[in-house]
């Protein structure tokens, strides 16, 4: 399985050498800087190794702050990073003001991405192999039918792009196939036009109008003509954002078919839902589906419909094989039968296989149709491809720490030397806050997610998943403030503080951190760009 890449906003590790909040006004930017510097400073310390330790760490703060009180060079970090200050990006002298440089970076990414996207197409297409268990039991044939849809689309300028496409579908004996082509012009940010034609199956030409109305709703209205019939068919549609993870939408349709549908969606880290329900001039629906993530791979799933010509109830999941593909197994049970239905995602295209299991509501076999697949599976997952996969993260986690071991031991020898310096500092204050029963740090580790699941056996001599973890246990006692609390801020990716390393570069990190404070002990793990604020009551162990 491919490795996840780190998620998380960039760019912010300056803020986390000085331990401020992306946000930070001039004036705490000028305040870390100078507690900062009273501890690094090269002039305080008299052994020559002492002394040089100081020197590299001073020298990075003195960076940080610089480029963090200039406006300009602010400005271009928070969008681009280092690389941006570094990789030779000329501005020209005539750009002085921040929103010249703001301007003048984006039309670079903005170039960059249309020379990206204009090198190449977008494909998109569907495969779906109707199946038919019982066909194939009486000496039928297990294919019942075959449909093949595809389209490219190409951005042929900054506001054009042009797309064709076609389809193919076959059913027993019968069988046909159409050709589309379609332009999109985007005259503005909030407004587009969009033209398409389609011969064969369904020939016909149409031309439809978006514009966004409000920094929360869009309006898209469309006209098409039949060119067998000669019907015309008027579509208007709204959508309203309701909240930041909720929308609705009312879609109006008037022609042969005339319909009112009336939808919602909400999408949230862990779980999506959306309804609709819709009536035209002969039947009328409804339907919802429910989705839960487990994981950043795997994710579980129930949805129904019900109207005058339907009756469904979906229940089954998906799991993420790679950063583009997805594999889902769905169990189906209606009026039309009971199936089972594969379908494989990767990009834009998508594999779909329905397999008619019976036509034959009999509760027993339905239930039968449900177990005994679904138990394979599970059986199959846990002796067979879990085992596959975890050998295969084990091995991708070996070479990747092979190829950053050179990295990882030279972050983790400054950050081993950035700690003694902290040192007497830390002990001062652990030791204050011992004494009056106040915030003390007594284990921190920093490092691989998987690793820190197993931290009770961490930190061990000679254990090699210690080269994936750090201690921080020193950094973060110095951090806690005078009123005896602690804060990382959100949105900064830990190995940036000082004390700290990336012991394992590209993957996914937490921060462990176990403390008591009033006589209890408490404990708490956060993501490497969650905010960490404690003592909480609600961590108490």
């Amino acid at each position: 399985m491919e490795e996840e890449e780190e998620a998380g906003p960039p760019n912010k590790d300056l803020y986390a050498l000085l331990h401020i909040s992306p946000e930070a006004s001039d004036e705490e930017i000028r305040k870390a800087y100078r507690q900062w510097a009273q501890v690094y400073h090269p002039d305080k310390y008299q052994s020559p190794h002492m002394k040089d330790i100081a020197t590299e760490n001073f020298q990075r703060i003195c960076e940080a702050y610089e480029i963090l009180t200039d406006e300009n060079k602010r400005q271009i970090y928070d969008i681009y990073g280092m690389e941006g200050l570094t990789s030779g990006l000329e501005l020209g002298p005539k750009l002085n003001r921040a929103d010249e440089i703001k301007e003048e970076l984006e039309r670079l990414r903005k170039r960059k991405e249309e020379e990206k996207i204009s090198a190449h197409f977008r494909p998109s297409g569907t495969i779906l192999a109707n199946m038919s268990l019982p066909h194939f039991l009486v000496g039928d044939g297990i294919m019942r039918g075959m449909a093949i849809t595809s389209e490219v689309q190409s951005q042929i300028s900054k506001n054009n792009t042009v797309g064709i496409g076609g389809n193919l579908a076959v059913t027993g004996n019968v069988g046909g196939g159409a050709a589309s082509a379609l332009f999109h012009h985007q005259f503005s940010s909030v407004s587009s036009v969009e033209f398409m034609a389609s011969a064969g199956l369904r020939s016909l030409i149409g031309v439809q109008a978006s514009r966004h109305l409000t920094s929360h709703s869009t309006a898209t209205m469309g006209i098409s003509l039949s060119l067998e019939d000669g019907s015309l068919n008027l579509s208007n549609s709204w959508t309203r954002q309701l909240s930041e993870t909720a929308n609705g939408n009312i879609q109006l349709t008037l022609g042969p078919e005339s319909s009112v549908a009336v939808g919602w969606q909400k999408k949230e880290e862990k779980r999506s839902v959306a309804g609709e329900v819709k009536f035209s001039t002969s039947s009328f629906g409804a339907s919802a589906h429910y989705t839960h993530r487990f994981s950043v791979k795997s994710h579980g799933r129930i949805a129904g419909r019900v109207g005058s010509t339907m009756l469904e109830l979906e229940l089954g999941g998906g799991r993420k094989l790679s950063k583009c593909s997805t594999v889902r197994m769905l169990y189906s049970i209606g009026i039309q039968g009971i199936f089972w239905k594969f379908e494989l995602h990767r990009g834009g295209q998508k594999l779909i296989i329905p397999i008619l299991i019976s036509r034959h509501l009999n509760p027993v076999f339905a239930a039968g149709a449900f177990i005994f697949p679904t138990s394979a599976y599970f059986l199959l997952k846990k002796f067979l491809v879990k085992p596959y996969y975890q050998r295969r993260e084990k091995q991708k986690a070996l070479e990747n720490m092979q190829k950053t071991s050179a990295q990882v031991r030279e972050a983790r020898a400054a950050a081993e030397k950035a700690q003694q310096l902290l040192q007497n500092v830390a002990n001062r204050k652990r030791n204050r806050q011992s004494a009056i029963g106040g915030l003390v740090i007594t284990k921190a580790i920093y490092g691989n997610q998987k690793e820190l699941k197993k931290r009770d056996e961490l930190m061990e001599p000679n254990d090699e998943s210690s080269l994936r973890i750090i201690d921080v246990t020193l950094p973060l006692n110095f951090l806690v403030n005078d009123s005896g609390q602690l804060k990382l801020h959100e949105g900064v990716k830990k190995s940036g503080i000082m004390g700290f390393c990336d012991p394992s570069p590209g993957e996914p990190k937490q921060l462990y951190v176990e403390y008591t404070y009033g006589g209890k002990t408490f404990e708490v793990v956060v993501d490497d760009y969650e905010e960490l604020l404690i003592p909480r009551p609600s961590q108490q162990i």
